[in-house]
């Protein structure tokens, strides 16, 4: 359990802790602890999280 904690640490990625930081924090506040996981770790957001950030994404071309 220990060493998932520090592989998942590891594997952060930079740009996304950048863009989390930049998010205001009235935005960071709404967020429970699952989508933060899911902001940072995985490549398919809930539509909670999605909604929440609807307004900061950009789309990928």
């Amino acid at each position: 359990m220990m060493n998932e904690k520090r592989n998942r640490k590891r594997d952060l990625d930079t740009k996304r802790l950048e863009a989390f930081r930049n998010l205001p924090a009235d935005i960071v506040k709404l967020l429970t602890k699952e989508e933060v996981q899911a902001f940072f770790y995985d490549d398919e957001w809930p539509d909670s999280l999605a909604e929440k950030l609807k307004d900061y994404l950009m789309d990928e071309q």
